[in-house]
């Protein structure tokens, strides 16, 4: 099996949601998914993504992204069906006509970002989604004191990028909801912060896009400063672990730009 091909098995079980297959084609994006791609078929068109059935971190998410599915539309695509046998677990959702965003400075992206972040913030949680706490940046905080500052009651996308935002002409969307969780409103906006410098703003000029927000606005500097030194060793500890990831590396540099425009001191990881 590889991404272009899954093999007649997988496509035996999604037959009776596609029926016969017209078109098959693999998308770039999708890389903790072991099948992503856009189909065109005897029932329709739809967005798959599959992962292999075995228990684990993947088979957890994909089985999140299908429950979280009917509290975030219409700001993510619906979610038509869901199948699964010993092998796979895949999702079929709704192809919309869109492409990733562009986080440039100079983008004209930028303000349909923005909005889409605060259509997420007002989404409400679901009571699937109450024992989902987000507690991923607990261990890099500093003390207890900091990780209380990650506590909320907002429901969180938390995998703020480009081409989790999608544009098109009839509409914009959030997708990939691999791991939904339930913490403090402002971190979707602080991860936009990180992802923007990224791309090229100051530090500065990603704040002010951030300020756009009403869960930033609303939210404690101190507890903006606790996410930003907690993001920087995060981030610290990925790199670390992979090297050669030029990607981790050049997230530990955009949260080191971050965390020194904060003005916060950054021990290492104990």
């Amino acid at each position: 099996m590889n991404r272009n091909d899954p093999g007649s098995g997988f496509w035996t079980l999604l037959h009776p949601h596609t029926g016969d297959l017209t078109h098959f084609q693999p998308t770039s994006r999708g890389f903790s998914s072991d099948v992503t791609a856009l189909v065109e078929c005897e029932k329709g068109r739809f967005f798959v993504k599959a992962v292999r059935n075995r228990p684990g971190g993947r088979r957890d998410s994909i089985r999140r992204e299908r429950l979280i599915n009917p509290a975030v539309c219409p700001i993510s695509p619906a979610m038509r069906w869901h199948a699964e046998d010993d092998t796979w677990y895949a999702l079929g959702f709704d192809w919309v006509d869109a492409r990733g965003s562009d986080f440039a400075p100079e983008s004209a992206d930028l303000p349909a970002i923005v909005d889409i972040l605060n259509r997420i913030g007002e989404l409400d949680v679901p009571e699937t989604a109450r024992d989902w706490p987000e507690t991923r940046w607990d261990r890099f905080a500093v003390d207890e004191a900091d990780v209380s500052h990650f506590r909320g009651e907002a429901l969180l996308h938390t995998d703020i990028h480009p081409s989790n935002l999608l544009i098109g002409d009839r509409g914009t969307w959030a997708v990939d909801w691999s791991w939904p969780t339930r913490g403090a409103a402002f971190i979707d906006p602080a991860c936009l912060v990180v992802q923007l410098i990224s791309a090229g703003h100051s530090a500065e000029s990603a704040e002010s896009w951030a300020s756009r927000c009403a869960a930033w606005t609303d939210a404690d500097p101190k507890a903006i400063d606790a996410f930003a030194v907690a993001t920087l060793r995060m981030h610290r500890a990925f790199a670390e672990r992979k090297p050669h990831a030029l990607w981790l590396g050049a997230m530990v540099e955009a949260a080191q730009l971050w965390a020194s425009h904060r003005g916060v001191a950054v021990r290492a990881v104990p």
